[in-house]
């Protein structure tokens, strides 16, 4: 069998004259040689494109697709960070805000504890220093009256013995609240 490459180089060419013949014999252009590679070009470069470059361009267009794919998650991926971001920190905030009403609010109920107790134990020195005045008023009396007595008694002997006679009991009581009186001013 005869290929078409066969076929066509055995066909004989006319000489051309003219400049493209002159410059095709310089150059020794033949016509169906350069015709017949032509042609195995044409099919080398289709096959080329159908079995090589096609599935190649194919896979690289996948490829090209799965990365946009792979840059729009990473977009949707950063945006959805930066607002679990503002969320975490207004959440942050929140709980600062929250904290720090807490701490004011424990700050307020310590000082209004303080100044309870504060007002109790004021209350509890009043109460300790009106029984003491009134144990010490007490005391005064009860010792007035003692020295009221004894003071009275001490006037009755002395008087008894720089006067000599024996003094009785309406005696004693007279010079006793005479004596009483002079102190008593």
């Amino acid at each position: 069998m005869f290929s078409m490459f066969d076929i066509l180089a055995a066909v004989p060419v006319a000489e051309s004259e003219g400049v493209v013949g002159d410059i095709a014999k310089s150059f020794k252009v033949f016509w169906p040689q350069l015709f017949s590679q032509f042609i195995s070009f044409a099919i080398v470069i289709f096959l080329l494109k159908k079995f090589a470059f096609g599935p190649i361009q194919a896979m690289l267009e996948q490829r090209r697709t799965r990365i946009m794919e792979g840059e729009e998650k990473l977009k949707r991926i950063e945006k959805q960070l930066a607002e679990s971001e503002a969320t975490t920190a207004a959440a942050i905030a929140k709980a600062n805000e929250e904290s720090l009403r807490l701490i004011s609010e424990a700050k307020e109920g310590a000082a209004a504890f303080t100044e309870q107790k504060a007002q109790e134990a004021i209350a509890s020195a009043q109460q300790i220093l009106a029984k003491a005045e009134v144990a010490a008023n007490a005391d005064r009396e009860r010792i007035s009256t003692e020295l009221k007595r004894e003071f009275g008694r001490l006037v009755a002997s002395t008087t008894s013995q720089v006067t000599g006679k024996v003094l009785t009991a309406e005696d004693q009581s007279r010079i006793n609240e005479e004596a009483l009186s002079k102190v008593g001013n």
